[in-house]
């Protein structure tokens, strides 16, 4: 059974406290290995952390695993022609933890997935890369969290921009006032997606574990518009464009001013574009108010706004701006908009990958441990509690968690799971 919510609070706030200094030197007592065996799990978006991590030194993917037989299938034939060795495969994400010589898991399942896999790989004693947004819900991020202190396992999430050389070389730079005091960071997201239309009833296609693939949501029927990419578009599986993209620049944003927790999120928009089962909104305003410093995000995800201002993340201080790019590149600029300087990158998987078996074989510190991801998903979620209860969310800035909350708030702090499902820490 679960906690009380006081017990847990306090616990999860002590852990998030302590994750990125106490893990490491709790992992000491594990001997390093000379090659890190790993296993990919959703092979969807896996397929590319299989790509990395075949470029990365002393990674092994040994097991690939997914509900969907075809994609696993061609994982394991990718991973053989590159290496010359065919990973095992798994469909039950359960079985596979249950291999010995396994060491480290990759998660690039659905979102609602995220936490509850993290949390039962760590239990199973192996380290966890899991990609953003890592949660579905406040709740999900604090479990694990205190899973990866508990367990003693290194927990990275997918936020690689903060492992590409560039984008760390623009924080350090707006650090040390290359823009002076800097008062607020500006995120955009442009895209031109497609409606999804009508789902129906279907049967579940033979290639498909659809009981699997719901793992610990509550069952509902199969439609024959929601595997493999459309359940990010409704509330019962996923969070939206701003669970979806927006921890990306609202990581870089958060990291950039170093800041943790807003006092106040507000989130503005609505759904504008094609009536079909889409429940969440295309376009809309995140807005966050840290106190001295805000933040905002500018989403439209259906109609790309070519010809108006575009950007990713824009830092405005009181000498200039320094804008970086979705790629990784970065310019500042004088306060009149004249370019000062730019600096070319590019972010890739691999250099996050390495980052993280380098932090399982020697003890280098992770670039995004799970608490600090979590602080970034988190204003994910207080947005899309503002826009769902149509209120401005109060925020406790020293712990991140609500304030006078109404009961529709505290609901969406958390979920239902099917029985049997539940998370425990």
């Amino acid at each position: 059974m679960f906690q009380s919510r006081r017990q847990f609070m306090a616990r999860a706030g002590f852990a998030a406290g302590l994750a990125t200094a106490a893990v490491p030197s709790l992992l000491a007592m594990d001997p390093p290995s000379e090659r890190v065996r790993l296993a990919v799990v959703g092979l969807g978006r896996g397929m590319d952390h299989v790509a990395a991590l075949l470029a990365v030194p002393h990674a092994e993917v040994a097991f690939v695993c997914d509900v969907d037989e075809r994609r696993a299938l061609a994982a394991a034939d990718r991973v053989e022609k590159t290496s010359g060795h065919r990973p095992r495969i798994h469909r039950d994400l359960r079985r596979l933890l249950e291999e010995r010589d396994l060491d480290a898991v990759t998660i690039a399942m659905p979102n609602f997935w995220h936490a509850p896999a993290t949390i039962l790989a760590c239990a199973a004693g192996k380290h966890v890369y899991v990609e953003k947004p890592g949660s579905h819900n406040p709740r999900e991020g604090e479990m694990m969290v205190a899973a990866g202190i508990r367990h003693r396992r290194l927990v990275q999430m997918g936020n690689q921009r903060r492992s590409c050389e560039s984008v760390r070389r623009a924080i350090d730079e707006l650090r040390s006032g290359a823009i002076g005091p800097v008062r607020f960071a500006r995120c955009w997201y442009t895209g031109a997606r497609l409606a999804i239309g009508h789902g129906k009833r279907a049967p579940v296609p033979s290639w498909l574990d659809y009981d699997l693939w719901q793992g610990p949501v509550p069952e509902r029927p199969y439609v024959d518009n929601l595997v493999h990419y459309n359940w990010h578009w409704r509330w019962h599986w996923g969070g939206g464009e701003l669970a979806n993209n927006g921890p990306h620049a609202l990581d870089i944003a958060r990291w950039g001013l170093g800041v943790e927790y807003p006092r106040r999120v507000n989130c503005t928009g609505g759904r504008y574009h094609f009536r079909d089962d889409q429940e969440t909104p295309d376009t809309f305003d995140a807005a966050y108010d840290f106190g001295p410093c805000g933040i905002s995000l500018d989403c439209s995800s259906c109609t790309p706004r070519k010809g108006d201002a575009e950007g990713f993340v824009n830092f405005y201080g009181d000498a200039g701006v320094l804008a970086i790019d979705a790629g990784g590149s970065y310019r500042i600029l004088d306060p009149n908009g004249r370019e000062q300087r730019s600096v070319k990158g590019r972010w890739s998987d691999v250099s996050h990958f390495a980052n993280f078996v380098g932090a399982i074989r020697t003890g280098t510190p992770l670039n995004s441990p799970i608490a600090e991801g979590q602080k970034s998903t988190l204003l994910c979620h207080l947005g899309n509690i503002a826009w769902r209860t149509g209120r401005t969310v109060d925020v406790d800035p020293a712990t991140g968690r609500l304030r006078g909350a109404t009961r529709a708030m505290s609901r969406l702090w958390t979920r239902e799971y099917r029985r049997g499902w539940e998370p425990r820490v």
